[in-house]
């Protein structure tokens, strides 16, 4: 543990910057979007056109920290789902996916509260009320499975295309349009989460704790059965726990890359 610590304190770090900038601009767009006090919803009354700009918000935050020099470093988790996935399937080791998971909500919950204590009322009241995720009218089992799904879609995406030679510097993009994708057309049934952190996040301050074991298990069983759809399917070794393995940045994972990459450059 005091070694994971002493040598991989860096990417803990930035695993919870990454999450806490996640939810500073879900805040900051949520509440533009969203509260009453905002001129936005009054020029844009169609839900569906808000939650299509949302979804591109925070699709191209999502992006932008994949691809960022941090983000690269660190593989861009930022999300305790994926990192608990990628423990399973052998890419991370038990204490870095411990502090990685800590930092990640420590992160999330950090940015909340900095997007409260920056606007106030506009943020913490409804509709807003800190961007909590909460199921929609179809109920807790819609939700659920709603979130299972699109977890499950996203790691198996994340997987086919960062294990291949070709698309492997295209994930953070696919993942991405899928965040963007996700929020447009699946909010409505969940809240669009796939995240335990970023409910977490949001579910604490806001007092609303009640739906909150949806956003802390589905996410992470959708996650897990691509992983073993993955694994079952015959398709290409799992080499790392990066999104994006294209940049300078050190590789605490248990990584194949290097290998891969050998006789490509002899």
């Amino acid at each position: 543990m005091i070694a994971a610590l002493k040598e991989h304190w860096p990417e803990y770090l930035m695993e919870a910057a990454g999450l806490g900038l996640f939810m500073i601009s879900a805040g900051l767009f949520g509440t533009l979007l969203e509260a009453p006090s905002s001129p936005v919803p009054a020029l844009l009354p169609d839900p569906l056109v808000r939650r299509v700009l949302m979804g591109l918000a925070m699709g191209a935050t999502a992006v932008g920290f994949i691809y960022s020099p941090w983000g690269q470093r660190s593989g861009a988790h930022i999300n305790p789902a994926v990192t608990l996935t990628f423990l399973r399937l052998g890419k991370v080791r038990p204490w870095d996916a411990l502090f990685y998971v800590l930092a990640q909500f420590a992160g999330g919950t950090l940015g909340v509260v900095a997007v409260a204590v920056a606007l106030g009322a506009a943020f913490a009241t409804a509709p807003v009320r800190f961007v909590v995720t909460l199921p929609g009218l179809a109920g807790a089992g819609t939700a659920f499975a709603a979130e299972a799904a699109i977890s499950f879609g996203l790691m198996l995406a994340v997987l086919v295309t960062s294990n291949r030679d070709r698309w492997s510097r295209y994930t953070g993009w696919i993942a991405g349009l899928l965040v963007a994708l996700y929020i447009s057309v699946e909010a409505p049934l969940s809240g669009m989460s796939m995240n335990p952190a970023r409910s977490f996040a949001s579910a604490l301050p806001a007092g609303l704790l009640e739906s909150l074991w949806i956003y802390m298990t589905a996410p992470v069983l959708g996650m897990l059965a691509a992983a073993e759809l993955y694994r079952r399917g015959g398709l290409p070794r799992i080499r790392c726990a990066k999104l994006n393995h294209h940049g300078p940045g050190r590789c605490i994972f248990r990584c194949g890359w290097a290998a891969a990459r050998a006789p490509q450059e002899a």
